[in-house]
Parts: structure tokens; C-alpha cells; sequence
């Protein structure tokens, strides 16, 4: 039981950290503009910055699938004790699905919290809700013999529970969740929306565009977020506002095809500023995502619930 209680600290740290920076994808495609007529090029002078994003908009979600690199970064004083996390894979948004690796400074922080020996990077594959984290090999004698563990986002976020990093908890960061073409479509709604001008990444010439959103700005237009009742939506609110989350200030670099190559968004929360900062490649590339099988996996929440702590990181 001691071995399962490391790397159920382990796993709910870095399910809680995956959920906070919305790698678990719970959100369907966002339906913003939808009838509106797609702008040709976002780098025509003729454009306004909100028809061009809206074209990035408009063929980022079309696309449904695209290679991801991503950093996540807090300052050293953070609650969650500072660092980067470093995610790379494929990820596929309608339906939501993911196979990365995480790694970094912040991961072996986080993850090491309970003890034990941490990979330097663990795999991690999201389809349907559900996360399971590839311990490898030499850690599958500590989960009977089975090298994945598994958590089901969506039993973890309706527990609730304590606040592992920080960060107000799982629930309310887990519906706040976005894929590119949902944070695209949240800074159309920015007021202050401008284009800064035109941009090398890695060597693309790109256009960039910068604004930034409210928290109250952002859940109204949140298209995800209409379908709440009245009393999952005031959770909603008191969650993120446990977080001290207050909004968004987000930079998108688009190419001359249309796509976006990079996107930053930074966030001032409790914790402290949590800076994304992820480039995108290869829009439009199958995202074949498969779950390993149940034969091969330790479900964690299950654990949980059997330690009586389901959600309380244990």
C-alpha cells in the first residue's frame, strides 16, 4: 500500500496539472461564427484582426487534429512549487483525444511529491475522458504488474476534493478546458483584439495577434459553458474564483496558409502566472489515439475510492 500511495500522489499531481492547462481536451469544438463567411488570407491588408482570427478560427476546426508542443511554466515561489512541463505529441479535438509525453522540471517536482522513483518523461494517452499515464515496465511491479494507470477525468472533477497544486481543484479548471480552435474563437471576443505585425516562428513568416479576455468575458462566450444549469455554472464560478484566476492574455501567430503556429496564453492565478506557450504543426493529420488495455491498467480513482480518500489525493 505504501508503493500505491506514491504513485497515487504522483498521479493525481500530474492528472491535476494536465487537467489545469487543458491538455484532457472534455470540451467538444466550439461553434462560434459558424455561417459567417471564411476571410481568404490572414495576412491581406484588407482584413480586419477579428476576420483573420476568424478565419485561423474557421480552419483550425476544421482540421480536428494537429502535433502539439507545449511548455508550461510557474515562477519559483508558486504554490506548485515553480518549474516548466514540457508536453508533446498529437492531439485531436470533435472528439477530444490525446497521446503525448510530459516531462520537465515541474513534472519530476510534482510527481516526486510522494516519493519513490519518477521517470524522467511519462506517456500519456486522453480518449474518451479518461487518462492513463504509462509508468513503464520497471514501476508495473508496483501497480500489479500492470504499467499503466488510468484516471477517469470525469469521476475525478465531479469528486472534487483538495487542491493538489494549487490551483482551485479539478473541477472547475476541468471545464474550462479549450483546444486550439476554442481559444481562438474566446479571443474573437476580446475588446482589444489588434494586429501586432508580422513575425518569424522557427523560421515561418507569421502574422501576430494579441488580446486579452476577463474571466466574466470569457465564460459568456464560451460556447461550452451555455449548456450549464444555473447551479453547475455558479460552481463554476466559485472554482475559478477559488483559483484566483482573473483572465487571459493570449498571443496567436498565424501563418499564410491560415493556421496558427504558436499560441500563448498567460494567466494570473493564486498559484502564480502560469505561462502556456504551445506551437502547432501538421493540422489535419490523422490523430489515431488508442486506449491500452483494461488487462494493462491500474485504475487509480478506483484505488482512491477503495482508500476512502476519493479525489483527496490520498
Amino acid at each position: 500500500m505504501k508503493t500505491k500511495s506514491v504513485w497515487t500522489r504522483a498521479g493525481v499531481s500530474v492528472a491535476a496539472v494536465t487537467v489545469m492547462v487543458g491538455v484532457a481536451g472534455c470540451q467538444d469544438g466550439a461553434t462560434k461564427a459558424a455561417d459567417e463567411p471564411v476571410a481568404q488570407s490572414p495576412a491581406s491588408a484588407k482584413q480586419s484582426p477579428a476576420e483573420a482570427v476568424q478565419a485561423a478560427y474557421k480552419k483550425t476546426a476544421a482540421a480536428k487534429s494537429a502535433k502539439v508542443r507545449m511548455t508550461m511554466s510557474l515562477p519559483a515561489d508558486s504554490k506548485a512549487g515553480g518549474g516548466t512541463m514540457e508536453i508533446s505529441g498529437v492531439q485531436g479535438w470533435d472528439p477530444a483525444v490525446m497521446d503525448i509525453t510530459v516531462k520537465g522540471s515541474m513534472f519530476k517536482e510534482l510527481a516526486g511529491a510522494g516519493g519513490g522513483e519518477i521517470p524522467d518523461a511519462i506517456r500519456m494517452v486522453i480518449a474518451n475522458n479518461v487518462m492513463y499515464m504509462d509508468m513503464g515496465t520497471a514501476n508495473a511491479a508496483q501497480l500489479d504488474g500492470k504499467r499503466w494507470l488510468k484516471l477517469d477525468l470525469k469521476a475525478a472533477a465531479q469528486a472534487g476534493g483538495d487542491d493538489p497544486v494549487g490551483f482551485g481543484g479539478m473541477d472547475g479548471l476541468g471545464n474550462l478546458n479549450q483546444d486550439p480552435a476554442q481559444q481562438i474563437a474566446l479571443l474573437l471576443d476580446s475588446k482589444n483584439l489588434k494586429h501586432v505585425g508580422s513575425e518569424q516562428v522557427e523560421g515561418v513568416s507569421a502574422e501576430r495577434y494579441q488580446g486579452t479576455l476577463s474571466f466574466e468575458e470569457m465564460l459568456a462566450a464560451n460556447e461550452s459553458s451555455k449548456v450549464l444549469s444555473e447551479a453547475d455554472r455558479a460552481k463554476l464560478v466559485e472554482s475559478v474564483k477559488k483559483a484566483g484566476l482573473k483572465g487571459y492574455d493570449t498571443n496567436l501567430w498565424v501563418n499564410k496558409e491560415g493556421y496558427p503556429v504558436r499560441m500563448t496564453v498567460s494567466m494570473e492565478m493564486a498559484g502564480g502566472k502560469l505561462d502556456l506557450d504551445a506551437h502547432y504543426s501538421d493540422y489535419g493529420s490523422a490523430a489515431t489515439v488508442q486506449p491500452p488495455a483494461d488487462s494493462e491498467t491500474f485504475d487509480l480513482f478506483g484505488m482512491l475510492k477503495e482508500m476512502g480518500g476519493a479525489g483527496s489525493g490520498a
